[in-house]
């Protein structure tokens, strides 16, 4: 269990209730997150560190699972990671996530064993994009500046000084840990001398200080496949944090924040677009020009009497996808002029005597209808 999740308050970092619901908390965490970006902040620390404070809130609080978690945490005190007035309460994630069985395997001198110095994973790694509405719907390749952890350039990885190498620990020859045999009870625990890593270090790097791993700019490349959406996770596996002891390194999760449009917008695969029309070309029909996100325009036939409001479908002028290719949503909108010259007036005039029926009369007949009826 995290003692920091007690410690930290992730809905007063959002700016949340406790009882908001998830889309409240991406929306905090999105406003947050360009208020306090290193891109909208150079050389700001305590703008980069709030950065990541807020990141943090967002990785437990925007995953479900998580918050359920935290939140029991939260409620249940200091008690919940061990110790307090009801004694020692136990979790399988104290255990390095092997759970009781492995601790009774150890034990009892069997089971599955974690062995400290063997192979680590790096840690995963989080970083955002900024895209424009033409980047994310058309797929981009772009680099990332990142300042992450790499393996350490002048000792690859090793912790040692270069011209020297780790010597095997003569405590645990190895192993990372011990074992303290007490009848048919054998209890395991890290290697004091060598903190679990199985190895002493007796010139350790300077540039890294013996942990094999600095923080240094690095640049990565990543394409963002067409049709991302705002929020969206891209993985880049192994791109993350270096491993320890030989293991894998982690991965690196591009979140895209995708600019507003100011004319188009999109749903799901497909884009959409308000245009206005004149009330002849509603009433008669007409073909009018579509704007469409290459620049060009397309024509679309409006039938006479085409409502305001009405939904129009251009075929295949959406999102392409690796999976489908969308289409161009068009709401039309009748204009109603808000000056007229004198031609205009006397026309409208003229539609206005000419006119038989009320557009309104259904409604008031049946308006009249039900309350006789009642």
């Amino acid at each position: 269990m995290q003692r920091e999740w007690f410690e930290k308050d992730y809905y007063a970092v959002l700016g949340v209730a406790q009882t908001a619901p998830a889309k409240d908390i991406t929306k905090a965490y999105r406003k947050l997150a360009r208020q306090y970006h290193p891109d909208a902040n150079p050389n700001n620390a305590a703008a980069e560190e709030k950065f990541k404070e807020v990141s943090a809130a967002y990785d437990v609080l925007g995953d479900e699972a998580k918050r359920k978690e935290y939140d029991d945490v939260r409620r249940q005190g200091p008690s919940s990671f061990g110790g307090g007035a009801g004694g020692f309460r136990f979790d399988q994630n104290d255990f390095g996530g092997e759970g009781l069985g492995d601790l009774f395997g150890q034990m009892f001198g069997g089971g599955r064993r974690r062995n400290p110095a063997g192979p680590q994973r790096g840690g995963d790694i989080e970083a955002t994009l900024s895209l424009g509405f033409a980047e994310a719907v058309e797929g981009i390749t772009t680099t990332l500046h990142l300042n992450a952890e790499s393996q350490c350039s002048s000792c690859h990885g090793s912790g040692a000084r270069p011209g020297t190498t780790p010597k095997q620990c003569g405590q645990c020859r190895g192993r990372g840990v011990v074992e303290d045999n007490q009848g048919v009870f054998a209890f395991s625990s890290p290697c004091q001398r060598c903190n679990g890593r199985g190895s002493i270090i007796e010139a350790p790097c300077v540039g890294c200080r013996g942990t094999g791993i600095e923080m240094r700019p690095r640049e990565v490349n990543v394409r963002i496949p067409a049709g991302v959406d705002d929020g969206q996770k891209i993985r880049l596996k192994g791109r993350g944090a270096p491993g320890k002891n030989g293991g894998p390194a982690g991965d690196l999760f591009v979140v895209c924040h995708v600019a507003a449009h100011p004319v188009f917008g999109r749903d799901g695969s497909n884009l959409t677009v308000r245009l206005p029309i004149s009330f002849s070309e509603a009433t008669l029909g007409a073909d009018i020009d579509v704007p469409t996100l290459d620049g060009t325009t397309v024509k679309l036939r409006l039938k006479a009497g085409t409502q305001s409001g009405s939904r129009h479908r251009v075929k295949s002028k959406g999102i392409d996808t690796a999976k489908q290719r969308g289409d161009l949503i068009v709401t039309v909108d009748v204009a109603v002029p808000t000056e007229l010259n004198d031609d205009e007036r006397q026309a409208i005039e003229a539609l206005q005597h000419a006119s038989t029926t009320s557009p309104r009369e259904r409604i008031i007949q049946l308006a009249t209808s039900v309350k006789r009826s009642s």
